[in-house]
């Protein structure tokens, strides 16, 4: 019997492997140190020197952020990489965590060459641990079935656990104290988060331990030498960068790394569609991931501005006072895992009951309701922005009313995509698939930040209108189309 094995028959935790809960509580803290950083990094990058802030424009700020944002995603293909052909797993995982603490104490640091390296230690940290640690849950169920289908359940919760709390936490202390205080409070519960990981390991067994594609003699060496490269480049461009010795403003490198990412996908899905030998099933269903793609993108670069444009609305131009109270801007950031943890029920529920009487719609018809109601969420801030020209306020109503029909799009895309991506795709490209759907997040994190860097310099009612528009009219395009993308699945979807 294998360590796994043992393990999984072990020390149970509600049912399932002890294990789970050793990686649900990493996960959780990692997603607290990420949802943390991500509730007052805007506000610290746009607050003047004086008040503790870096100064930066709003259109900067924007693009830097839409920068740390989509590298996280972005990094999960190679932080994959490397641990499935030289570290494992469970060296990445807690490598990752380490990276990812140090970075946050690395933006509570006075200087901009700490901000600026906080925010890669935490994009390479999260690109080594995100993908890794959801693949070592599956490898606590080697016998799958719904078992396995629960623990995820179980490790997902993790997730809006941290997401909902790390707002209220760290954006309390970053509104009320200081941000540089509530990055430390963030990397300190990472730490925590990889001391229980490191102290409570035993219990995975031999899950993660040995890479599953591992690489050997001269093919090892040339992958850690790849890696060195990679390090070196990235640390030299930073140099360059940092001390101006090449000219380019953080707007014209989100522009670049946007256009670089949409030529990469087009690019692979041109690759894979005409050269890759698929048979014309195959190609008419990478046709339809292509078309996904693009819509998904459109979404996230909704959704994601969350963080950014909305989280400044929220501070500005709404009114906070709760029985007497001035809530911090931040706790708004919460609402979004609120919803989630109330409504993933009620869909799961929904599209059974439709597969049960023959009428559950289609993927590429669900993808319609992302977009949809992503731009009905901005219709309603729009609304807002409007009510509040000559100086007034609106009522947190306005941006809770929005953050529910942008979790309503999310319900109906996010997890939709990621079964679709994986029926769809041909078995031997699966992996190369899942990279692309976190693509599709990282290109939206890019344009979601470029498109808060207009929040000062165009009225805001135009702002939230223009994303209003996008979204609608994207899914009217879709809805326009999803019949004969229906058809090309060949009944996959």
């Amino acid at each position: 019997m294998s360590s796994t094995a043992s393990a999984t028959q072990g020390k149970m935790w509600f049912g399932h492997p002890r294990g789970l809960a050793t990686l649900f509580f990493t996960e959780m803290w990692e997603r607290f140190s990420y949802y943390g950083i991500r509730a007052n990094l805007i506000f610290f990058m746009t607050a003047t020197l004086a008040s503790g802030g870096l100064g930066f424009s709003t259109d900067k700020a924007g693009s830097i952020f839409g920068i740390s944002a989509s590298a996280v995603y972005l990094l999960a293909l190679p932080g994959g990489f490397v641990a499935d052909r030289l570290i494992g797993q469970r060296r990445a995982v807690l490598w990752g965590g380490i990276l990812i603490a140090a970075g946050n104490f690395a933006l509570a640091a006075n200087g901009m060459v700490s901000f600026f390296a906080g925010l890669v230690l935490i994009a390479l940290g999260t690109g080594l641990l995100k993908p890794n640690v959801s693949t070592m849950v599956g490898e606590l169920y080697p016998e799958g079935g719904a078992r396995r289908d629960a623990g995820f359940s179980i490790f997902y919760s993790g997730i809006n656990a941290g997401a909902f709390l790390a707002p209220l936490v760290c954006g309390y202390v970053g509104a009320r104290i200081s941000w540089r205080l509530s990055f430390i409070v963030a990397g300190s519960f990472m730490l925590l988060g990889v001391l229980q990981y490191v102290l409570t390991g035993r219990h995975l067994g031999d899950a993660g331990l040995a890479p599953t594609g591992r690489a050997e003699g001269p093919a090892r060496v040339r992958l850690w030498l790849g890696l060195a490269a990679f390090l070196l480049v990235l640390a030299a461009a930073g140099a360059l960068l940092g001390t101006g010795a090449v000219s380019l403003t953080a707007t014209q490198l989100a522009n670049a790394c946007g256009l670089a990412i949409l030529l990469a996908a087009v690019g692979y899905f041109a690759y894979a569609i005409f050269l890759a030998g698929l048979d014309a099933a195959e190609r008419r269903r990478m046709v339809v991931v292509f078309v996904l793609f693009i819509f998904a993108s459109i979404f996230w670069a909704g959704f994601e501005q969350g963080a950014s444009s909305l989280n400044l609305f929220a501070a500005e131009h709404t009114d906070r006072m709760v029985f007497g109270w001035d809530m911090p801007a931040p706790w708004l950031q919460s609402v979004n895992s609120i919803f989630v943890v109330l409504l993933a029920p009620v869909f799961a529920a929904l599209w059974l009951a439709l597969d049960r009487r023959g009428k559950e719609p289609s993927a590429p018809w669900k993808f319609v309701m992302g977009p949809l109601f992503m731009g009905l969420g901005f219709a309603v801030v729009m609304v807002a922005a409007q009510r509040t020209v000559g100086g007034a306020k609106v009522g947190i109503g306005w941006l809770c009313g929005t953050y529910l029909l942008h979790t309503v799009g999310e319900l109906c895309l996010s997890p939709v995509g990621l079964s679709t991506t994986t029926k769809l795709a041909p078995h031997r490209m699966v992996g190369q698939m899942m990279g692309i759907w976190f693509l599709s997040i990282s290109l939206g994190d890019l344009i979601a930040g470029r498109a808060a860097g207009f929040y000062a310099s165009m009225p805001l009612p135009t702002l939230f209108g223009a994303v209003a528009a996008v979204g609608i009219g994207a899914a009217v395009v879709l809805a326009l189309i999803a019949k004969p993308v229906t058809k090309m699945t060949g009944g996959v979807s």
